[in-house]
C-alpha cells in the first residue's frame, strides 16, 4: 500500500472508525441531537463548534487538492453558523462525512512523491505535514468531543 493510501485511510478510521484508539467523529457523533449539540458547558466550545472547527479545515486543505488557491484563515475556523434545529445540524454533520470522504479519495489517488512538495505555498510546509496534520488536528478536537459529550450527557457517554 502506497503512504497516500495509508494516510487517507487513516483519515478515514478517525472520521468512520477502525483506527486503534477505537474512537471515531461519526459514531461519537450519532446519539447528538442537536440541543446537545449546542450546549454550552462553562467556557467550553460546544460540540457543534468543534465539528465545524474539524470541518474548517479539512474543507480548506480539501479544495486545495481539488486544485483551488488555498483559501482560509485560522480567524474564521470557530464561526459556526447558529443552529437551531435537528435539519441544520444534520447538514453540518453530513457535509462533514461528505467532504471526509471526498478529502480521503484524493490523498488515496495522489503520487507518493507529492508528499514532499509544497502545499499550495511553502510557508505551509509540504503535503506530507498539511495531510497528517488535518488527521491530527482531527484527533485531538475528538478527545475535547469526547470529554463535552461526557459532560453532558445524562450518565455519561453511551
Amino acid at each position: 500500500m502506497s503512504l497516500t493510501a495509508q494516510i487517507a485511510k487513516h483519515f478515514r478510521e478517525v472520521h468512520f472508525g477502525g483506527n486503534w484508539t477505537a474512537v471515531d467523529l461519526k459514531n461519537t457523533l450519532a446519539d447528538i441531537t442537536w440541543q446537545r449539540a449546542t450546549e454550552k458547558v462553562q467556557s467550553y466550545n460546544t460540540i457543534a463548534a468543534l465539528v465545524f472547527h474539524i470541518h474548517y479545515y479539512v474543507g480548506v486543505a480539501l479544495k486545495v487538492l481539488q486544485g483551488a488557491p488555498l483559501e482560509g484563515h485560522d480567524g474564521y475556523s470557530f464561526d459556526v453558523p447558529n443552529i437551531e434545529s435537528a435539519q441544520q445540524w444534520q447538514e453540518l454533520v453530513d457535509k462533514t462525512w461528505a467532504d471526509a470522504e471526498s478529502f480521503a479519495d484524493l490523498v488515496a489517488q495522489l503520487p507518493d512523491s507529492r508528499l514532499q512538495e509544497k502545499f499550495y505555498d511553502g510557508k505551509y510546509g509540504n503535503y506530507y505535514r498539511n495531510l497528517t496534520g488535518v488527521i491530527e488536528h482531527t484527533h485531538y478536537h475528538l478527545g475535547q468531543i469526547v470529554l463535552l459529550k461526557k459532560m453532558i450527557l445524562p450518565g455519561g457517554e453511551k
